[in-house]
């Protein structure tokens, strides 16, 4: 299985927008409320049409708690670009005064490491994998050097607590390779999403959820059907799986691996253009039927966002 997308936590949802949608030039393809508390948003960026891959997604909380990264979490995100690209992005990534390591070799593919405003630990992975992903066109970064989409994950492990064999045995992926504590884990699939990185650091401290940290992974399924012959055999396994659990644009299960990460499957249909059309994506708050009768209260609610205007040369005015 691929990865659908990945969630995180942040602060302040202005400054995520900005750094997510200006900075890293990603597109705004849903804003939403969390659908658990409708009382803050939940912010969607990804390609053209948030196509499954390419999906980052974000509840922001202002008032939130900083998270601690650590074992039983997913520890770092990568996002893929193209191999030329690399040298662009340090150079951008200095002229927004971007902190980073590297480049650094990782399993023959080139790496630069930084965080979000919050802390949260991302990679940028110069990779051939992208060479046929086409990327958003009218971006605030140039198409050739845009970001394509999720590389992978990476999840901390404390030692050995039976991860790779969930990897390998129940989400259908293979070992492919393996690098001092990092085992290297890929899906059949081409394309975007395909990486499961699992490093083993015994002894680390344990995560702690919060601002700054990924709250869950999601993988995919191409169909309702696939997904509860899937949910049937994590129960089959003995592992404890949510019902299904409808987020509107996908249907969702969920559960943990054996050291403790919340994996979701999330299925590819029926996608962002359910209520808004491809060229209107993220320009205005959606809500879910159960929380249409509540629509004015939730604005007054909200703090108020706007989505940065970009040019090729970097972030513009808010509009």
């Amino acid at each position: 299985m691929s990865i659908h997308h990945v969630t995180a936590i942040a602060g302040d949802p202005q400054r995520n927008l900005d750094f997510y949608a200006g900075v890293l030039g990603l597109r705004l393809v849903k804003l939403t409320v969390n659908f658990d508390d409708p009382g803050s948003y939940h912010l969607y960026f990804g390609d053209e049409t948030g196509a499954p891959g390419s999906i980052l997604t974000f509840f922001p909380w202002p008032d939130g708690q900083r998270g601690r990264q650590g074992t039983g979490q997913v520890g770092a995100i990568s996002l893929a670009i193209p191999p030329a690209s690399l040298g662009w992005w340090i150079e951008r990534l200095v002229r927004h005064g971007i902190r980073y390591d590297g480049p650094a070799r990782r399993f023959d593919e080139q790496v630069l490491a930084f965080a979000d405003p919050d802390g949260l630990l991302l990679e940028l992975v110069a990779t051939p994998r992208v060479a046929d992903v086409a990327p958003w066109p009218d971006g605030p970064v140039p198409a050739e050097h845009a970001v394509r989409g999720l590389h992978g994950i990476t999840v901390w492990e404390d030692g050995d607590q039976g991860s790779a064999e969930f990897l390998a045995g129940l989400m259908g992926l293979r070992q492919v390779g393996e690098e001092g504590n990092r085992l290297r884990f890929e899906s059949a699939a081409a394309g975007v999403g395909t990486v499961v990185d699992l490093r083993r650091v015994p002894g680390f401290w344990a995560g702690a959820s919060g601002v700054g940290t990924v709250h869950h992974v999601a993988f995919r399924a191409p169909s309702d059907e696939a997904q509860l012959e899937h949910r049937a055999r994590l129960v089959a396994a003995g592992v404890e799986v949510t019902p299904v659990v409808d987020r509107q644009y996908f249907h969702s299960v969920y559960f943990r691996e054996p050291g403790g990460v919340l994996f979701e499957v999330a299925t590819d249909p029926p996608g962002f253009t359910l209520d808004e059309p491809a060229a209107e994506l993220g320009t205005s708050l959606k809500l879910p039927p159960m929380y249409e009768t509540m629509r004015d209260r939730i604005e007054r609610t909200l703090p108020p966002v706007r989505l940065p205007h970009t040019s090729h040369s970097g972030v513009g005015e808010v509009a």
